[in-house]
């Protein structure tokens, strides 16, 4: 008998680029003290469609983590946002960003 998934969807929007969040507690069907079990949360960029974001070139990034650590910045959105600002200040993303808002002649 395989045991039904629970898959949590949310949107949300961050600098000009809507996305779609999915997470799901316990993945593996395994429920473990303490929310050890491992998770899986996915960010998929929908408007620009598989726009970059700090977080994922591609436009999709896929991560298996621990329910506590999502639970404990506040939930998936929250937590995605989080992660978000954190990567988002970096030298990388903030030389994309300049890049993307240049315009070029080529």
């Amino acid at each position: 008998m395989t045991a039904e998934r629970s898959i949590e969807v949310h949107a949300l929007h961050w600098r000009g680029v809507d996305f779609e969040i999915t997470f799901e507690r316990d993945w593996l069907s395994i429920v473990r003290e303490h929310d050890l079990a491992a998770s899986h949360l996915t960010v998929t960029t929908l408007q620009p469609k598989r726009a970059p974001l700090p977080i994922t070139e591609t436009g999709y990034r896929s991560q298996f983590l621990h329910a506590i650590d999502v639970d404990a910045a506040g939930g998936p959105v929250a937590y995605v946002e989080a992660w978000l600002r954190a990567m988002g200040q970096s030298l990388e993303w903030l030389a994309y960003e300049q890049n993307r808002r240049q315009l070029s002649l080529f």
